[in-house]
C-alpha cells in the first residue's frame, strides 16, 4: 500500500496549469467578481487587498492566495471559498445585461439616504407601470 501525499488531495500549480481556463482559480475569481457587480478595484478594497493582487490572482497561472485572504475575497463576493476553489459550483451565472445592473446598483448604495429613497421610488413607479400595462 502506498503512502499518502500532501499533493494527492491538493493540486499542484503544475498540474492545475493545464486544466482549461474555466477550471482555473483565476477564471472562478474573475467570474464570481463580475457576478457580484465589482472591478478589480472594488473587490480588493473590499476583500482589504488591491486591485494589483487581484489582476494577479485571476491572470497568473497556477496563483492562489493565502487562507486568509481566500476568506476574505469569498465574504466580499458573498460566496463560499469552495465556490472559489472549485470544489462547489458557483451559485448563478450571470449574463452582461444583469452585471451592469449590479455595478449601478452598488454604487446606488453609496449616495446619500435621500437620494437612495428617489431612486426606490423610481424604480418602484416603473415596475407598477410595468405589472399594469402587461395586465392589459
Amino acid at each position: 500500500m502506498r503512502g499518502l501525499h500532501w499533493s494527492d488531495h491538493f493540486p499542484t500549480p503544475s498540474s492545475t496549469m493545464n486544466k482549461p481556463t474555466t477550471d482555473s482559480f483565476g477564471a472562478r475569481l474573475a467570474a464570481l467578481r463580475m457576478a457580484a457587480g465589482f472591478t478589480q478595484e472594488e473587490l480588493g478594497a473590499a476583500a482589504g487587498s488591491s486591485q494589483r493582487m487581484i489582476a494577479h490572482y485571476e491572470n497568473t497561472p497556477g496563483a492562489q492566495p493565502p487562507a486568509d485572504v481566500l476568506a476574505a475575497l469569498a465574504r466580499a463576493l458573498g460566496a463560499s471559498t469552495d465556490q472559489l476553489l472549485g470544489l462547489e459550483p458557483p451559485a448563478e451565472q450571470v449574463n452582461s445585461a444583469t452585471y451592469r445592473l449590479r455595478r449601478r446598483l452598488r454604487k446606488v448604495e453609496s449616495l446619500p439616504p435621500d437620494d437612495q429613497k428617489t431612486i426606490v421610488k423610481l424604480v418602484d413607479a416603473l415596475l407598477t407601470s410595468r405589472s399594469v400595462r402587461d395586465a392589459r
